[in-house]
């Protein structure tokens, strides 16, 4: 099944090169591109990608406010959001995350890195380079505002100890194969346990399990480097 892009990117170049890069491989195809928040929302609900490849500042209307736009959307359930930025803080990974953000990259990845983690997000997984994933457990998810909170210490009360595990497993930044591995059970078992606690605790993807992981302090944030 191909994969099908949509590009919201405000600089003409990259919107090109991207198009040019995806379209070159056989399982993905760039089906439309916008300039700003708004016209990827638009453009999302008519041509319903299976994956958004977002810049998060653009004028007018950002990515942040067009991912939560997108990601909010019953009618858009199927449609990823893969953030792709220059700007890497801790409050762009939170507020990203946050908003329903499927994955987080930097513009400085390689063109295999991207097409990869474009696929990845695509197939219901969440992506993460390495230095989002060091913000990611920071005081922003560690310690939502209460608007911000997507589950409490009494939600995890609805998973089975082994869906505890491994979604403490998953925010630990581990893969399915590696959680198969430690635990002694197949991927597919891993898989299973992962989609279950996405369902009962309403996490969008794999990405908002690891936020609910770290919020609902099933895991704990390390405390900052010094």
């Amino acid at each position: 099944m191909t994969i099908r892009v949509l590009l919201a990117d405000d600089q003409a170049l990259l919107r090109a090169t991207f198009r040019i890069l995806i379209d070159s491989c056989e399982d993905m195809e760039v089906v439309g591109e916008a300039t700003d928040g708004n016209e990827a929302v638009e453009l999302a609900h008519a041509l319903r990608p299976d994956v958004v490849l977002m810049d998060i500042r653009m004028p007018g209307s950002d990515g942040l406010g067009a991912t939560t736009a997108i990601c909010a959307d019953p009618d858009l359930s199927g449609t990823r959001v893969l953030i792709l930025t220059t700007f890497e803080t801790d409050e762009y990974v939170a507020r990203a995350l946050r908003a329903g953000a499927s994955g987080f990259l930097g513009k400085d990845v390689t063109a295999d890195v991207l097409l990869d983690g474009i696929r990845t997000v695509s197939a219901g997984e969440s992506l993460l380079s390495p230095l989002a994933t060091r913000s990611l457990i920071t005081r922003f998810l560690a310690a939502p505002t209460p608007a911000d909170r997507l589950a409490t210490p009494e939600h995890l009360a609805t998973l089975t100890a082994r869906e505890r595990q491994v979604m403490a497993l998953a925010a630990e930044g581990k893969s399915n194969d590696e959680i198969a591995e430690s635990l002694f059970v197949s991927p597919l078992t891993v898989r299973t346990h992962v989609h279950r606690a996405m369902t009962k605790l309403g996490a969008r993807d794999r990405a908002q399990l690891v936020v609910i992981a770290y919020q609902s302090g099933l895991v704990q944030a390390p405390p900052p480097a010094s």
